[in-house]
């Protein structure tokens, strides 16, 4: 189960950095629209994606865990296919992520229990920036 309306509020105005697993280069795709709105509206943006040296104007990681120490990530947000959620979890909880979002339709009980047991904030099959803009217009 997802938390609460209250709980998404809390968790979207206390983050200011957002890992994207998966951001494209393409601007069609919904991760690259997801990421250029959150951006938009203030968010630090660290694109993950392999084989890409910046998008979106940032630096481009190849994984969660070339992200280097001294950057704070507070949210994960994830696009890929739920079977490749749970190492993306782990990883999340490794670099002392807040919390894990799972994209709409992206769905894996094992990733949420992963990110819960380390004290994550864990979040599956919700649009980060349709909850935005229900939660904070």
């Amino acid at each position: 189960m997802n938390p609460s309306n209250e709980t998404l509020l809390k968790l979207l105005k206390e983050t200011k950095t957002i890992a994207v697993v998966g951001l494209s280069p393409k601007a069609d795709r919904p991760s690259h629209r997801v990421a250029a709105y959150m951006q938009k509206r203030g968010y630090t943006i660290i694109p993950v994606r392999p084989g890409c040296d910046t998008l979106l104007g940032e630096k481009a990681y190849a994984s969660l865990d070339e992200i280097p120490s001294d950057i704070k990530v507070d949210m994960v947000d994830v696009f890929r296919k739920a079977e490749d959620t749970p190492p993306i979890a782990e990883a999340a909880a490794r670099i002392g992520a807040k919390s894990i979002w799972l994209q709409q339709g992206i769905i894996n009980s094992l990733s949420m229990q992963t990110a819960e047991k380390a004290g994550l904030t864990a979040v599956q099959d919700l649009c980060l920036m349709v909850e935005h803009r229900r939660l904070l217009g």
